[in-house]
């Protein structure tokens, strides 16, 4: 591991934050339970949209319909995610950081999110073209398809941070 992040390892580990977490006597098992929900708020709304954009649906509820019921939902599970995740890595980052599984997780994170962002300032900002379509542009339904892997893959490789 490059020292730079070996370093900032340390820095969110011996922080506040990380000394409150490690010695709070239920504070980990409450934000284990809220990252829990975290990912039922963040997947469940996502992979319903992705799935829509593959065709699922098609015939029943627009994209932008879709998208305006699903989407606020997945960014209260993204912002909760985020704020349980960092909150749980500071109890021990150099030591979650040296897992095997650590690697997959971070790296399938940003892959996820860098997926998001495509998806929303590319083929997502001309949606109102095919919205109403039978199948979507191939685009989108690539796009839904790299969301429903890296997502399943974050949460199979963050799942195994506690085993590797």
């Amino acid at each position: 591991m490059p020292e730079s992040l070996n370093s900032l390892l340390r820095l969110l580990q011996d922080s506040a934050l990380g000394e409150t977490v490690r010695n709070a006597e239920f504070l980990y098992p409450v934000l284990e339970a809220s990252h829990i929900l975290g990912i039922a708020l963040l997947v469940g709304p996502a992979f319903i949209f992705d799935l829509r954009l593959l065709g699922f649906g098609h015939h029943i509820v627009p994209v932008t319909t879709a998208a305006r019921h699903l989407l606020p939902v997945s960014h209260i599970g993204f912002a909760l995610l985020m704020i349980t995740g960092i909150a749980l890595l500071s109890s021990q980052a150099t030591v979650v950081a040296g897992t095997g599984a650590a690697p997959w997780k971070f790296g399938l994170l940003i892959l996820a999110c860098v997926n998001v962002l495509v998806f929303h300032c590319g083929i997502y900002r001309r949606v109102n073209e095919w919205t109403d379509a039978t199948a979507t542009p191939i685009a989108a339904r690539a796009g839904a398809s790299v969301s429903l892997i890296t997502w399943t893959g974050v949460i199979f490789a963050g799942r195994l941070l506690a085993y590797t």
